[in-house]
């Protein structure tokens, strides 16, 4: 009994949510027209399935969104893994971090438009931009965090040259720490990719913009929940590979 607890009540905090959800626009407590109840979004998600454009939107935001994901978290990496493993790299680009940090992913769309236009390599842009900071410092803190006993072992062993520290002891110490900030940039990802194509770029953020300027707020819902669903599919998969990756520590 008590391994169903939690499901259990993870559905009726779900089912309590949809009822009450529904009767905000049944009861007249919010205008439908602003907030469509649970109920209406089945038939709005098959309109726009026959339509083609769910599936459009979908193989647009999902491009951008993997490309985007690969470049900024592996750049990130990258330099995350040389900055931590170097005081000099450290302190040449200690301001440089400073002044580039606190922007954030939305400040820079007028660049992007600018240099690459409405395109998809502006969005690409964009979303690389927005996951590159959160793989960088968890890169950066995870070879940090490193116990130094064990590259002192590696010493002994003769792994003296920086690769071989790395290779051997580093990266697969601070991986752990890596993939948190991987992970983390999943979700921060799906965020650039809706700030990305509000402004044209072809996908789920443009097309919840066509809806919204319509005032078809259950097509916004379905794209919404759509973003929600991927997020959770892709987050699965991450967390099923990153348990693979680590099954050196069960």
């Amino acid at each position: 009994m008590a391994t169903l607890r939690a499901p259990a009540l993870a559905c009726l905090g779900l089912v309590a949510f949809l009822l009450i959800w529904e009767a905000m626009p049944f009861f007249g407590w919010v205008n439908p027209a602003f907030l469509p109840g649970p109920s209406l979004l089945p038939k709005a998600f098959m309109r726009e399935v026959t339509s083609g454009a769910w599936l459009a939107a979908i193989r647009g935001s999902l491009q951008h969104y993997f490309v985007g994901l690969i470049t900024g978290a592996g750049l990130g990496v990258a330099l995350g893994v040389l900055v931590g493993m170097s005081r000099v790299a450290e302190e040449a680009t200690a301001w440089v971090v400073r002044v580039l940090r606190p922007i954030p992913g939305l400040a820079w769309v007028p660049f992007a438009i600018i240099w690459f236009g409405v395109t998809p390599a502006a969005a690409v842009f964009i979303i690389a931009v927005g996951v590159f900071w959160i793989v960088f410092f968890a890169a950066q803190g995870a070879i940090r965090g490193v116990d130094r006993d064990l590259v002192e072992v590696a010493d002994a062993f003769g792994f003296r040259s920086p690769w071989q520290r790395l290779g051997k002891i580093l990266l697969p110490a601070a991986l752990p720490g890596i993939l948190v900030g991987v992970r983390t940039a999943l979700g921060q990802a799906w965020m650039a990719v809706v700030a990305a194509e509000i402004f044209g770029v072809a996908g789920v953020g443009q097309r919840m913009m066509q809806a919204s300027s319509l005032l078809a707020t259950d097509i916004v819902v379905v794209y919404m929940l759509t973003m929600a669903a991927l997020y959770g599919l892709l987050d699965s998969g991450f967390v099923a590979f990153q348990k693979w990756v680590l099954r050196w520590k069960a």
